[in-house]
Parts: structure tokens; C-alpha cells; sequence
């Protein structure tokens, strides 16, 4: 009895001394930063992980012993030596103070002055007399930035610098530092010793994004390159050129693409240390205005800000937002990672699940005429038919003028909406194909499975004041044909809904059993830029739909800096889902040999026919949709067709649909409920990926003299031409 007592008294004895109690999350976090030690360094010094640290840091899971003790005795030296600023009192006037620029970080130590400097007073203010680091005069950047930039000390001057013919170098939070460089390979060595830019990578086992430098035309001139490129075919600096000798006599190198408007220069990496930097040339082009607008044409600051805003929401600019757009998928779903070899016992690369980790041909129906896996097999003369090659594209459908209803006519208006960025939405939950494609004879349709199917879809019969779903022009197929699988599994809906008498036989199919949600993060990402940027420009997901009208009416007037923005994050989108089928470039290319993005894991034409397919079908459903919520009538059975009174549209083109209307206004247009709720499954407005805004209006007589000249009055009506390709 005595025994056990006196274990009891020793257990609650030691609860009460307990173990030192560790600083809060956030302290540590701050603590290690402030000692410039990496997330890696410590993991390794205290024999863990990453990820273990990671949580320990974000309150995830505590230390246990040993290693709690060491990590104590760690944070209480650094708490130490980096004591937290109290927090001063906060003076009544200053409570709601205005908001002003965030401060910059110091700038490091160099043997030339490079200390930041305002941009406004920098030309008169003695060298001497500078301050270590200054606001500039630019807007403040975005949150996202700012906060980005601090989150790890080696890149705290944010992921990118506009460099000026002065040496100004203007970086994220208005922070300007003095580039001391004179030549580009001195700016190359400058920056990765100096500058402090970059990224952390977007994954656990992608790579961090390397610092970008962007040059202005007189930056340009100051290290050497000529005031545009003489090769307009090429795109580069010839290899004898003054500034391309100079990188290479300092053991610099250039990747294949030469020195052009986007220019990588790079030492090999050694081990896991890269030695890459990233310029961007403004006069020869880098920014294209159809996904940048007038941005090149911004101050310094000010295109620092917008940049700097790009990078952090979306990904580091490292060429076309297309290149973007693909490299961010590449970002986010990295094809390997380092695993641990039993029999070797050492680290080697393993493919990372649900992600593309080869290079893999393409079915045949699927590959570009000049893919050396069709390539011969039929006359060049004639273009492949459907039941030859895929043909998944978004639509381009304008409705016969002969069959505009009498109570169609006698509406004044033609009213335009646009989905938001309509091939992000139907990306979101696509499953797609992760590996080559598999031959099968007479499969049954399963549309869990992603792939190509040769089947024959002209039985289903619709409305004929609606486009057919099954194909981009909107008539109705002729026999079978190939279709990705979101158009297939669409046709088993409306056989499902309708009660059509039809019944699905696919013919052979190129099916891809290893398949998962690959674009999700993708998309996830895209869309949060997409709705963050919106905000900026006061578009939010609380406005009622006739607030959210009159808001977009001007929102691209307050900041054109983020209204470029929000064009890039579009152009991104568009841009990546083309990239997945790039075709061969250059005048060197011959029809049936490979071209080098075919040894891309991520040249992947059956992905991008998947989500054209997807954003189709998903069109065409919200058609259908609204034309059941405005007929009097029951839904039909047996048949796709809808009563006078329904709602149809007079024109397509990919995410845009015309209707007729008695009003000028969406609200004119769209059906909601008693409660003002739009009807469930129609178009809904408002700001997320595949909700709609206003496109356009026109008289209704405008856009029926269009259908008369067969051109599409989607593409002309908000006074332009719209782009055929979608968001």
C-alpha cells in the first residue's frame, strides 16, 4: 500500500513540475526566421522533418522528448538574441490610421552602395546620406505580396524587381534598391548574392522560383542590348553579340531559347543549390499586350506592383502567361519527389501521385494531323473527318433567322453574358487521364473513365432553336464519331432526363484506367487569384445581382494596374489549357517528326479536349435549364424540345450566349424565383469561375441583321470582338 502510494505522490509530482513550456507557434516561427535558419536546416539539426516542423510551427502537433528539450534550449537562445518589439501604445489619432505602403525590408550589406532609396528623391539625394531603406512613391501592393515576401527570409524583397536605366531596381512593397550592375552578367551575380528575390515553391517537392529581373528600354540600354531585336523570325540576340560573348566568359550559360524577350540565365545546379536568374526585356515585347494590356507601359513602381501582385497569386512570370498557365500546373503537382531506397539506402526520385510523370503519345484520334503517330495515314489533301480525329472545341453557333419565334422578334434587345472564365470552372473535379491511353473493342460507356469513345450520338434529337452539345458548330452529328468523355456522359444525361429513345454503344475506345482530379489545385489556385484580384477592384461574392451589374461597369477604371492583372490571371487560363497541345513551331519543322513540347509530361491534347468538352456540355446545360425554368409548360418526355415561350438564345460563342430581350439588362433576361433566387441550374450572376457577367447589348434588329449576314453576333456584342476561345 505504502509502495503505491508513494508512486501516485512521484506521478502527480511530476505533473506539477512539468515540462519548460515552449514558446506559441507563431513565436517559434518568428524566432527562426529572425535567425535566418531555414524550415530544412533546423528539420536536419534536430534529426526530423520538414513536415514535422512545418507543424510544430503551425501549432499542429508538439515536440516530444528528446527532441522537445533540444528545440527548448534552441528557441530560448534565439529568444535571447532576437527579443520581440513590445508593442507601443497606440495614439487616439492614429487609431484608423490611412493606409500607407508596406515598410520595406532592410537591404543587405554590399561592397557597392545598394541601399533602398525612395524613387521620388533618389536622384538628389547624396549617396552618403541615403537611408537604409525607404518607401517609394508607388501604390501599396496587394496583401498577398507583402505577405508572400515575409513568409521566408531569402526572399524578402518579394519574387521580383523592375530594374530603370538609373540602377533602380523597384521590388515588392515599394522598396527601391540601387543595382550597382553595368553589364548583365554583373546583374546576374548582383542578384543572387544581393537582391534577395524569389519564391518558395508552391509544393513540398516542387522548386522555388527563381528571382525574375524585369528591364525597362533604358535598363536595357544600359547593359548593352540593342533597342529591338534585328531577328523578328528568332526572337534572340545572334550568338556573336557582344552582351551573349559576355555571358559566356563568365562561365554563364543560356538556355536553348537563346537571349530573347524572356532570357533564363543559369549556372548547373549543384546538388540542390540553383544558380538561375529570369530577365524579361520590356521593349522587345515580353509583356504581350493581349494578356498584359498597356502594363509595360506603367512607371517602374507601378509595374512592380502589378508583377509583384501576378506573382504571388498566381506564379513568378517566366514567358507568356501560356507558359504560365502550364508551368503552374507543373508547380502544384510537381511528376517526382525524393523517396528513400530500401536496398540502397539512399534518396532517389518516385513519381508523386496524381501527377503527370511522363511523356506519353497520344491516341490517334486525339494527335494533331502532323503527330507522327497519324501522320501519313491519311491524304493531306482532305482534313480528318469525325470519326477520325477528336474534335472537341467551344462552340461558334448562330441560330437560323427562320427560326426566331414571332415573340422573339418583338423584343427590342439582344443581351449578352459571358461566363467567368468558363474553362477554369469546368476544370474544377475533372477527372482526367494520368497515364497512355488503352485500345478497347466495344466498351461500355462509364463516365468515371477518362478517355476518347467512338460512338454515334446523331439519334438524340433536340430542340432545333438549340445547338446540338456533340459538336462545336451546333449541328447535329451525321454518324459516329469520336467524343472525350464529359460529351458522352452529357448525351447519357439528356437520354436520362428526356427519356429519349436512345441507347449508347460506343464502337472502341482509347480509355485511360489511371486517372484522377489532376487539375483541382490548379484550378483552386487560379480561382482564388482570380476572386482576390476581382475584390481589388471592388467585385466581391456579396453583392446582390444589381449591385454586382453596376459595379462591373466600372471596375477596371479604379486601378488599370489590377485590371491588367486580372487580364493576365484570364490569359493564364486559356493560355495553360492550350499549352497542353502546343503545336511544332519554327520554319525548320517538317510534318511527322517530334517536336521537343511532345517530350512534356504535361503535352496532353486528351486533358485539354476534356475540359473544352466539359466547359461545352456545361454550357449547353444551363441552356436547356433556363429554357425549362421559362416555358410554361411541363418538361418535355421523350423529346428535347421546348414551348414559344421558352427561353432560348440567338447566338454562341464559347462562353458567351445572346438572347433576345425586352430589356437591356441581364436581370431582363435570366429567370429568378418569388424569392429573387435564380432558378436552380441556370445562369447565375455573380463573381466565381463559372458564373456570368454582362457581356454586351445591342438592338435586337443589330444582332438579327448579323444572323442574316451569317456572322455571330456574340462576337461583336459589347462593341468589339470578343474572344473565341473563352476565359
Amino acid at each position: 500500500m505504502a509502495n503505491e502510494k508513494d508512486e501516485l505522490f512521484a506521478a502527480v509530482d511530476a505533473l506539477l513540475a512539468g515540462e519548460p513550456d515552449l514558446p506559441p507557434p507563431d513565436e517559434r516561427s518568428r524566432l527562426r526566421k529572425a535567425s535566418g535558419v531555414s524550415q530544412s536546416r533546423l528539420a536536419t539539426a534536430l534529426q526530423t522533418t520538414v513536415q514535422t516542423v512545418k507543424n510544430w510551427e503551425a501549432g499542429r502537433s508538439e515536440p516530444r522528448p528528446p527532441k522537445r528539450d533540444a528545440y527548448q534550449r534552441l528557441l530560448d537562445g534565439w529568444a535571447a538574441k532576437y527579443p520581440a518589439d513590445p508593442a507601443p501604445p497606440v495614439p487616439a489619432a492614429l487609431a484608423n490610421p490611412a493606409p500607407a505602403v508596406a515598410p520595406a525590408t532592410e537591404a543587405p550589406a554590399s561592397t557597392r552602395s545598394t541601399a533602398p532609396r525612395p524613387a521620388a528623391a533618389a536622384r538628389s539625394t547624396p549617396t552618403s546620406r541615403r537611408p537604409a531603406a525607404k518607401k517609394a512613391t508607388s501604390k501599396p501592393a496587394p496583401a498577398a505580396a507583402s505577405t508572400a515576401a515575409a513568409a521566408d527570409p531569402r526572399f524578402a524583397h518579394g519574387p521580383l524587381g523592375v530594374l530603370d536605366g538609373d540602377g533602380s531596381l523597384y521590388c515588392a512593397g515599394g522598396l527601391v534598391l540601387e543595382c550597382p550592375a553595368e553589364s548583365v552578367p554583373e546583374l546576374v551575380e548582383w542578384t543572387l548574392a544581393e537582391a534577395r528575390l524569389g519564391a518558395s515553391r508552391l509544393h513540398r517537392s516542387g522548386k522555388d522560383s527563381d528571382p525574375l529581373i524585369v528591364l525597362t528600354a533604358a535598363a536595357a540600354a544600359r547593359l548593352g542590348l540593342p533597342e529591338r531585336l534585328e531577328d523578328r523570325r528568332a526572337m534572340r540576340l545572334p550568338e556573336d553579340h557582344k552582351v551573349v560573348k559576355q555571358i559566356g566568359r563568365a562561365k554563364w550559360q543560356l538556355t536553348r531559347r537563346g537571349f530573347g524577350p524572356w532570357a533564363r540565365i543559369y549556372r548547373p545546379a549543384k546538388g540542390s543549390e540553383r544558380s538561375c536568374v529570369q530577365l524579361a526585356v520590356l521593349p522587345w515585347g515580353a509583356l504581350d499586350s493581349r494578356a498584359w494590356g498597356d502594363a509595360d507601359q506603367l512607371p517602374p513602381a507601378e509595374l512592380a506592383r502589378v508583377l509583384t501582385a501576378y506573382a504571388s497569386r498566381v506564379l513568378t512570370p517566366r514567358g507568356s502567361t501560356a507558359v504560365a498557365g502550364l508551368e503552374l500546373m507543373t508547380a502544384l503537382r510537381p511528376p517526382t519527389r525524393a523517396v528513400k531506397d530500401d536496398t540502397t539506402d539512399t534518396w532517389v526520385p518516385g513519381p508523386v501521385p496524381g501527377s503527370l510523370t511522363a511523356a506519353v503519345d497520344p491516341a490517334p484520334p486525339e494527335a494533331p494531323d502532323e503527330h507522327p503517330v497519324v501522320h501519313g495515314l491519311y491524304p493531306t489533301a482532305n482534313p480528318r473527318t469525325a470519326a477520325e480525329a477528336l474534335d472537341e472545341e467551344a462552340f461558334d453557333w448562330i441560330r437560323p433567322t427562320e427560326l426566331l419565334t414571332d415573340g422573339e422578334c418583338s423584343r427590342q434587345f439582344a443581351v449578352g453574358v459571358d461566363v467567368n472564365t468558363a474553362f477554369l470552372a469546368a476544370a474544377n473535379r475533372l477527372v482526367v487521364g494520368l497515364s497512355g491511353p488503352e485500345y478497347v473493342k466495344s466498351p461500355r460507356f462509364d463516365k468515371a473513365v477518362p478517355g476518347s469513345w467512338l460512338v454515334d450520338l446523331s439519334g438524340i434529337k433536340l430542340d432545333p432553336r438549340l445547338p446540338s452539345p456533340f459538336t462545336p458548330h451546333g449541328r447535329r452529328p451525321e454518324g459516329p464519331a469520336w467524343y472525350a468523355t464529359p460529351t458522352v456522359a452529357y448525351a447519357a444525361e439528356l437520354i436520362d432526363t428526356f427519356g429519349l429513345p436512345v441507347e449508347l454503344r460506343p464502337l472502341v475506345g482509347y480509355l485511360r484506367r489511371d486517372a484522377g482530379p489532376y487539375l483541382d489545385p490548379w484550378y483552386k489556385h487560379l480561382a482564388e487569384a482570380y476572386k482576390a484580384t476581382m475584390a481589388d477592384l471592388g467585385i466581391t461574392a456579396d453583392l446582390d445581382p444589381a449591385a454586382f451589374l453596376a459595379a462591373m461597369e466600372t471596375h477596371k477604371a479604379g486601378d488599370p494596374g489590377m485590371a491588367a492583372v486580372l487580364s493576365a490571371i484570364k490569359s493564364t487560363v486559356k493560355g495553360g489549357i492550350g499549352k497542353l497541345r502546343e503545336r511544332p513551331q519554327g520554319t525548320k519543322y517538317r510534318p511527322g517528326e517530334r517536336w521537343p513540347a511532345l517530350e512534356r509530361p504535361t503535352w496532353r491534347p486528351d486533358i485539354r479536349a476534356a475540359v473544352i468538352s466539359a466547359a461545352r456540355v456545361n454550357m449547353h446545360r444551363k441552356l436547356v435549364k433556363t429554357a425549362l425554368a421559362t416555358q410554361a409548360g411541363p418538361a418535355p418526355t421523350g423529346a428535347v424540345v421546348f414551348g414559344e415561350d421558352a427561353l432560348l438564345p440567338i447566338a454562341l460563342l464559347s462562353d458567351c450566349a445572346v438572347y433576345p430581350a425586352a430589356g437591356p439588362s441581364p436581370l431582363d433576361v435570366l429567370p429568378y424565383d418569388a424569392a429573387g433566387k435564380p432558378a436552380p441550374g441556370t445562369f447565375r450572376l455573380g463573381v466565381s469561375p463559372g458564373m456570368v457577367k454582362h457581356e454586351g447589348t445591342q438592338p435586337l434588329f443589330w444582332a438579327v441583321e448579323l444572323l442574316e449576314q451569317q456572322h455571330n453576333p456574340a462576337r461583336h456584342i459589347k462593341g468589339g470582338d470578343a474572344a473565341d476561345e473563352g476565359e
